[in-house]
């Protein structure tokens, strides 16, 4: 009689513990979640949104804009790494240590076939339940994007203007949807 096989539940250290491949580990809910490495349209479209975001978030002191690998652990069975994103300062200072960031105020993810299901779903769930203000979704087949916010049910579809204040208190970042994807997609 066969025995029946035991499902891993995946931690943030298993993860951790694994060999530096090249690959990008997640653990969604105690799933460990593995992806290749990135297109090339996939990292224009994150360098040329770093490029409009940054600027932003120095002169207004949101926090600080990164890029993945990045361990962004909220849970011992949720560790995500998001394409980009930004970490609030702590008291004023950068994170020093990814065990520093306990909440972000933005997460971005771009799509590629092998991450679309996990962006829309498991990872779009779980920022949405964490402490992420914003999350954003970057579709280049279909030129858009997707911003969730906190209490969403549904995504607002962005395919002309991508507007984001994070504080009320200053003026928003506006984006030129078709303006980026030409950019991205090299059609300017």
């Amino acid at each position: 009689m066969g025995m029946p096989v035991q499902e891993t539940i995946w931690t943030a250290e298993l993860a951790r513990a694994l060999p530096d491949d090249g690959n990008r580990y997640e653990v969604l809910d105690g799933a460990l979640f593995v992806t290749p490495a990135p297109s090339g349209d996939h990292q224009y479209a994150l360098k040329a949104l770093y490029n409009r975001l940054e600027p932003y978030v120095m002169a207004h002191a949101i926090g600080v804009l990164l890029w993945s690998p990045a361990d962004i652990e909220f849970s011992p069975h949720r560790l995500v790494q998001p394409d980009l994103f930004i970490a609030p300062l702590n008291e004023g200072r950068r994170p020093r240590t990814w065990r520093d960031v306990k909440s972000l105020v933005l997460a971005i993810e771009a799509l590629s076939p092998a991450t679309a299901h996990a962006d829309r779903h498991r990872k779009r769930r779980i920022y949405m339940e964490e402490a992420v203000d914003e999350y954003w979704i970057v579709d280049l087949d279909a030129r858009l994007f997707e911003r969730w916010r906190k209490g969403d049910t549904r995504p607002a579809v962005l395919d002309e203007t991508l507007e984001w204040q994070p504080r009320a208190e200053i003026a928003p970042l506006v984006i030129d949807v078709s303006e980026y994807f030409a950019e991205v997609l090299d059609q300017a």
